[in-house]
């Protein structure tokens, strides 16, 4: 019954499909779109074709409205007929089941929204056997209430037979409202068990974090690929996968560090993103603990990124959510080797922008706000990172004799 399947299918060509609306203009639409072309990348899909309405909201019955979805529909034929292929159309926000059954009806091709892209990559993703628990009990959390769209596929596959199914072709032996309601109740239990294996695991994971000792926790927190892993490695050198996707991490990882004579322990966590699925977030709170339970955020940055400060924002919004809003973190702004900005002209009376803002500018507007909080580096060219090592053990330090007054120990202190 597994839904989320671009991976089975590496070369397929996707359409995406966004609105423009009165909370989301065209400029964020594009912005929007542009990271939902990067997760398509991601997940091993070809993205040839982008779509946008202006629209109060989306359509209840079919997202954009029945005009556009002709426009795409046929867009596909077309192509069709050229003999090029469209194997998807992806939407930028969650559909409903009513949505996806009416849409694909109309378009005839696979459909998927943002979330159940996510939770493909998630899956592509996930090495141990949390992340993987993780992942499935998101998935079915996705796919319960689209239960009824699923049965439709099913009819159309087997055409309501008992006969010929096989192994894994589950309810094939008659659609109906008893067998839905049997699959339905299969997917209740399966979530079930994913929820006690994960307070399992996370049980586990609080007796290791308990035997780790008196050392100050330090997390590193970000919106996805801004650089987190690569910093890790810098920092502990250790040996964090690292690549140039979302999601690239999954696993939080913690190393132990020393800094001169003075001990802590640091986490790799999963990247935030706008509008991360619900369930996916639920799914997670485990491995999120991680940010729970640090004494120090450290918050990166991708300071080369057109929408940072948007990232800045989803990353503190998603950070309240969990309760870690007033902890104490820092601003690691990252890969200030990637970062371009364009001369305005002398007589150029336009109001600067982030386009044309030099590097030392925006270091000067940030440092004035956050003071001795924010640090400007580049993982990849190694610059500024011993200013970052100097920072982070004068931050570690005083939290290590606020926590642990009387384990002074771990320092030669210099009078």
């Amino acid at each position: 019954m597994k839904e989320f399947v671009i991976s089975e299918a590496k070369a397929e060509t996707a359409v995406l499909v966004g609105l423009i609306t009165q909370e989301q203009d065209e400029t964020k639409t594009n912005e929007y779109l542009d990271e939902l072309e990067f997760l398509a990348d991601t997940a091993g899909a070809v993205v040839v074709k982008r779509f946008t309405q202006r629209v109060g909201g989306p359509s209840a019955v079919t997202y954009v409205g029945s005009g556009k979805l002709q426009e795409i529909s046929q867009y596909i034929k077309d192509e069709e007929d050229n003999e090029r292929e469209v194997g998807m159309v992806i939407f930028d926000d969650e559909l409903s089941a009513k949505q996806m059954r009416n849409i694909e009806k109309e378009l005839k091709v696979k459909i998927l929204d943002r979330t159940s892209l996510i939770l493909d990559i998630f899956a592509m993703r996930a090495q141990t056997a949390e992340a993987k628990t993780q992942v499935e009990l998101a998935q079915h959390r996705y796919m319960l209430p689209r239960l009824q769209r699923l049965w439709t596929h099913l009819e159309r596959q087997g055409g309501g037979s008992g006969s010929g199914g096989g192994k894994g072709s589950v309810g094939l032996r008659g659609p109906g409202e008893t067998q839905l309601e049997m699959d339905r109740r299969i997917i209740l239990q399966r979530i079930t068990l994913l929820k006690q294996r994960l307070v399992e695991i996370d049980r586990q994971k609080t007796t290791q974090r308990k035997n780790r000792g008196r050392l100050i926790r330090v997390a590193l927190v970000g919106y996805t690929n801004v650089g987190k892993s690569t910093m890790m490695n810098l920092l502990s050198k250790s040996d964090v996968f690292a690549e140039n996707k979302l999601f690239a991490t999954l696993d939080t990882t913690v190393r132990k560090m020393v800094i001169d004579n003075l001990p802590f322990l640091l986490a790799d966590t999963v990247g935030f993103i706008r509008k991360l699925p619900t369930d996916l977030v639920d799914s997670f709170k485990s491995t999120l603990d991680e940010v729970r339970e640090a004494d120090l955020l450290l918050h990166v940055v991708d300071i080369s990124h057109p929408d940072f400060e948007e990232q800045i924002n989803v990353v503190e919004k998603t950070l309240a959510e969990l309760g870690c809003a007033d902890k104490p973190h820092m601003i690691v702004f990252n890969k200030i080797d990637a970062y371009t900005w364009v001369e305005k002209e002398e007589d150029d009376l336009t109001p600067a922008t982030k386009e044309n803002i030099t590097l030392d500018e925006l270091k000067s507007t940030w440092m004035a706000k956050l003071s001795d909080n924010c640090i400007f580096i580049s993982a990849r060219e190694k610059q500024n990172i011993d200013e970052l090592r100097d920072i982070l053990y004068k931050k570690v330090r005083e939290l290590h004799v606020q926590k642990y007054p009387y384990n002074d120990f771990l320092y030669d202190v210099e009078e």
